[in-house]
């Protein structure tokens, strides 16, 4: 019969660690790459309403945003806590709606300028009137296809 020796004289190799730095470069690469990162920043906040039938937006690229709703605790001491509008990350007024969109829309390409969609997210505590005066400056702006923020009812 043959004797089974043990390893008991050798030692287990250590597994390198030269490939560890290109494994992290790999992977700071790739988020780097898929992370997109926030075009601008809101100054109000919104309370969006509830809706029981809503649609998810087919190409987000062809959206402009307008945020309507009480500024920021930051902002406040500058423009107080009444209903403000946010045209990129600036807050602005009623009049400055058609140069926000026909700048929005020079960007786009021919092509996609039809298609261009604005996304209105307003508090639900907003009143009607300034929600009324944002929707009669997008129609002298030509900008027709509009589309209301809102979450989905449970």
């Amino acid at each position: 019969m043959a004797k089974f020796t043990g390893n008991k004289g050798k030692k287990i190799a250590g597994f390198s660690t030269a490939s560890m730095g290109d494994i992290v470069f790999i992977l700071l690469f790739f988020f780097m790459v898929t992370t997109t990162m926030r075009e601008s920043d809101v100054k109000v906040t919104t309370n969006v309403p509830k809706a029981t039938e809503v649609t998810k937006l087919e190409r987000k690229d062809l959206t402009v945003y307008i945020n309507i709703g009480t500024p920021i605790p930051s902002e406040q001491a500058r423009y107080g806590t009444d209903t403000r509008i946010c045209l990129g990350d600036a807050i602005k007024t009623v009049d400055d709606i058609g140069k926000f969109i026909a700048a929005y829309r020079e960007g786009l390409d021919e092509k996609d300028q039809p298609y261009m969609t604005t996304a209105l997210k307003v508090d639900k505590d907003t009143k009607m009137g300034v929600v009324s005066d944002v929707k009669e400056e997008l129609r002298r702006s030509s900008a027709l296809r509009i589309m209301y923020n809102a979450l989905k009812a449970e």
